[in-house]
């Protein structure tokens, strides 16, 4: 009975709500877009607005660390203003220090945050943030500025020290001059090497100037620890002449002495030896010190406002009520075309489906040859064209099946009906109760017990329960072995029967019996399909990775178009044969098994009236190991099916 599918579970409902789904995903990503690219046009000019900030604050800052006042700031102010595009403005105590762009009738009104505060003492690390710990800008040197004539003597004694640095190290030299006025000499290297014969104590010594901050800094110094209960330091000048703390010689521990009557005491903050040259103590009061003594060398603290009046941020896009508009009738539109679009798309893919789903539903009735026309030759035509072909292999296994099933009755009803007319031939007394019936009734008796034997290898086998006890297995001995177990046969056939072994070891690993198996009932089949007076051979040999074993006689062969089908189940090629002729149909089917469950392959070939060669094909390599058996190893590798 056809029952509609449900419209939550509608192919066509699903193909529409991803199609909606992709177009709104869509349409957001792509207003997201808009936004974002927005907001980075924002932050880009926002950055460009920190780095002129950055930069004019810098510059002030200079002019801040080498004059005592701001009274001549207007030109450099101006020329800023000028690179930057900005409105400059510093004030100070109230007043309006410098302006770029003055309006004397109107009174500057400035925003309610400066952009930073000029301090030579106190540097912003938010604008500067490579600035020195101590917050000092390098620029402001004060006291420790150099008179001219101690610069031309420093400058002589670098140049001289470069060009003998030059001439002993083979490197160039160049002549750097800090803050202060003190040269030093530089190479492309991180350290200019020390040589013994450029040594210069002119360079190497302080200049009076230099001496008289130096020591009036470590005053300011010490003076501060002293406040605090620590040791004194001595300082010194690094290479770029700032100052720096050395340890004093002697025990650290030793207090000074306390300040006089009347200093403030304050109370102490740590140990008494807490005072290292490189504690927080010690850099807080040089800190202060440097600060104490270079204030009145530096302008006084100003506040800068930097604004661009006729500046704004470049946008190509905003969220207006207009835009906001025009989003919204695009993502209609697109909406539109995609439900539209996938409509249509959806009812081309649905029909071809739906006749799968009915033929699909006719075949499970079991109606026999359902089929579905097809279309095309895409994924949906490939399909169809799948399930014609499962259709028609469903429809020739259930014909192989029926004949199957006739055919496993009929072999088990030929000895059964032989077993009962002999017993009640024996009851009625028409036979005489004997030898004769006995050797009857066991012969029947083991025709049965062979054809049921055989239909539970091939069981075992299709429900991969075939086990096999893997040891190595000369191949030469096994033709040996299975050619006198089938002599006799052969003699009474008239059929030479030769084992041909290779020159050099043959082996395998394989489950000796199970191989012995196949090849015997290989050598069977060729028995019976070679007359009197022919000759069936076995045979070995390598090739490759692989193992040949080939079971060739001089018989009637078997014809071209027959060829596919002799290791199929309970087939002849002569249909008038017996069982008792032509054996149960099931050895080559057997053969067959048990090579895949080896990991092995069997071919035939064959031409009529000439003779037959079956083929066996089996890995050199050892197969995985399983479980430990008795003298080899058990594996429960299935036979493919």
């Amino acid at each position: 009975m056809r029952r509609d599918v449900p419209l939550r579970r509608s192919l066509l409902l699903r193909l529409l709500a991803v199609s909606v789904l992709v177009s709104v995903c869509s349409v957001a990503a792509t207003a997201w877009l808009a936004v974002r690219t927005t907001a980075v046009a924002i932050r880009e000019e926002r950055g460009q607005a920190l780095a002129d900030d950055t930069r004019i604050y810098d510059r002030l800052l200079g002019y801040a660390a080498r004059h005592p006042r701001w009274d001549g700031v207007g030109p450099t102010v101006r020329a800023l203003a000028r690179e930057t595009g900005h409105r400059i403005v510093i004030t100070g105590d109230g007043r309006r220090i410098a302006d770029s762009e003055p309006a004397p009738d109107l009174p500057y009104r400035p925003p309610d945050k400066a952009t930073a505060v000029i301090d030579p003492l106190a540097v912003s690390p938010d604008l500067l943030p490579d600035s020195a710990s101590d917050r000092i800008d390098p620029r402001a040197v004060g006291p420790f500025r150099l008179s001219e004539d101690e610069r031309t003597r420093l400058r002589g004694a670098a140049r001289r020290q470069a060009e003998c640095l030059r001439t002993v190290l083979g490197q160039e030299m160049t002549v750097a001059e800090s803050p202060s006025g003190r040269p030093r000499v530089e190479s492309g290297a991180s350290r200019v090497p020390e040589s013994p014969l450029c040594a210069s104590t002119t360079l190497d010594s302080r200049t009076p100037t230099e001496a008289r901050a130096l020591s009036a800094l470590t005053v300011l110094v010490n003076t501060c620890l002293s406040r605090r209960h620590a040791a004194a330091v001595k300082l010194t000048l690094d290479d770029h002449g700032t100052p720096r703390i050395e340890p004093l010689p002697g025990p650290r521990s030793q207090p000074l002495p306390a300040p006089p009557s009347g200093s403030p005491q304050e109370p102490p903050s740590g140990p008494r030896d807490g005072g290292s040259a490189d504690g927080p103590l010690v850099a807080s009061c040089l800190a202060s010190g440097r600060a104490q003594q270079l204030g009145p060398y530096v302008a006084p603290t100003a506040a800068l406002y930097v604004t661009s009046p006729g500046r704004s941020a470049t946008t190509f896009f905003d969220l207006s009520a207009g835009n906001r508009a025009r989003i919204a009738g695009g993502a209609v539109l697109v909406l539109l075309v995609t439900v539209t679009a996938t409509t249509l798309a959806g009812l081309r893919l649905v029909r071809p489906l739906r006749a799968l789903t009915e033929a699909a539903r006719r075949m499970a009735e079991g109606e026999p040859g359902a089929r579905v026309a097809v279309t095309g030759n895409d994924e949906l035509g490939r399909l169809t064209s799948a399930f014609n072909a499962m259709s028609r292999r469903r429809d020739q296994l259930e014909a192989v099946r029926k004949d199957m099933v006739s055919d496993v009755a009929h072999e088990l009803r030929t000895p059964l009906s032989n077993i009962r007319g002999w017993l009640e031939g024996a009851q009625d007394g028409v036979v005489p109760q004997g030898d004769l019936l006995v050797s009857s009734l066991l012969e029947e008796a083991l025709h049965l017990q062979h054809l049921i034997d055989d239909l539970r290898d091939l069981s075992a086998a299709d429900a991969g329960e075939l086990r096999l006890n893997l040891v190595e297995v000369d191949i030469a001995d096994l033709l040996a072995h299975t050619a006198t177990a089938h002599h006799a046969a052969a003699e009474n056939a008239g059929v030479t029967l030769r084992a041909e072994t290779p020159g050099d070891r043959v082996a395998v690993e394989a489950d000796q019996v199970r191989l012995h198996q196949a090849v015997g009932n290989l050598v069977a089949n060729a028995l019976r399909h070679t007359p009197s007076g022919g000759v069936v051979s076995l045979r070995a040999r390598r090739d490759g990775d692989e193992v040949l074993i080939e079971v060739a006689d001089t018989g009637s062969g078997i014809a071209a178009e027959d060829l596919p089908h002799v290791f199929d189940r309970f087939w002849r090629a002569d249909k008038s044969r017996s069982r008792r002729t032509g054996g149960s149909g099931l050895g080559l089917s057997i053969v067959r098994k048990l090579v895949q469950a080896h990991g092995g392959t069997v071919s035939a070939s064959s031409a009529l009236g000439e003779g037959s060669v079956f083929t066996i094909r089996l890995p050199r390599a050892p197969l995985p190991p399983a479980a430990d058996g008795a003298g080899g190893r058990v594996t429960d590798r299935p036979a493919a099916r």
